[in-house]
């Protein structure tokens, strides 16, 4: 996906603070481009550098050290993937705007750089102390980003105290999938069956007739 460039003043050259912000975009989305690629112990300043076509220099401007350019990759990448859900959500037809069209929509989404890139970020905090702090509560600030989502596209579909329990459940069915197809990327040929199995026990749990979205 391209990097979005920020809104240029009619017929004139951008702010200073126009291109800052792209820069700093571009610098962002090639670390994330970089994770999914070359995994954390891959990560350096100077690839990102590299990726993005801006100078050291301007690399270590926006962001002086890696633990930094990191950090705000990462709140990019969390708000990226809740805005893109929400509007690919709201693209699609009337007739998949339902539980196993958004379980569609989430599974293709995890197979995208940017959640292989939390993936990586979150895999690697366990044993690079570096990184534990910042990776620590990454599952729960997606969820919490889930929840608040699943709130606002299925209202009133499933009791309160039910929420919680099921959002982990399924996410992390659809995370161990994901992570299995990162090893083998299918070579079996099971990912279809069990996706298929994952979206009937999420019908079960939240019918379609309460869940589609106006």
């Amino acid at each position: 996906m391209s990097v979005r460039r920020p809104h240029r003043r009619h017929g004139g050259r951008r702010t200073q603070q126009e291109r800052r912000s792209a820069t700093q975009a571009r610098l962002l989305e090639a670390t994330a481009e970089a994770l999914a690629d070359l995994g954390w112990a891959g990560l350096s300043t100077t690839e990102v550098s590299r990726r993005a076509g801006v100078s050291r220099g301007a690399q270590q401007h926006h962001y002086p050290t890696k633990m930094e350019l990191v950090a705000a990759a990462l709140e990019h990448l969390l708000n990226r993937l809740r805005d893109e859900y929400q509007q690919a959500y709201a693209a699609l037809p009337d007739e998949r705007r339902n539980v196993a069209g958004a379980l569609d929509l989430f599974w293709e989404m995890l197979r995208q750089p940017p959640a292989i890139a939390l993936l990586e970020l979150a895999l690697a905090g366990r044993t690079d102390e570096t990184l534990r702090g910042l990776s620590a509560d990454l599952n729960e600030r997606v969820v919490a980003i889930i929840k608040e989502v699943f709130h606002e596209l299925f209202p009133e579909s499933l009791p309160e105290e039910m929420v919680d329990t099921t959002i982990r459940a399924l996410f992390a069915l659809l995370v161990g999938l994901s992570l299995q197809n990162s090893l083998d990327n299918d070579a079996h040929g099971h990912q279809a069956a069990v996706l298929a199995q994952v979206k009937a026990v999420a019908n079960l749990l939240i019918p379609d007739d309460k869940g589609a979205a106006p």
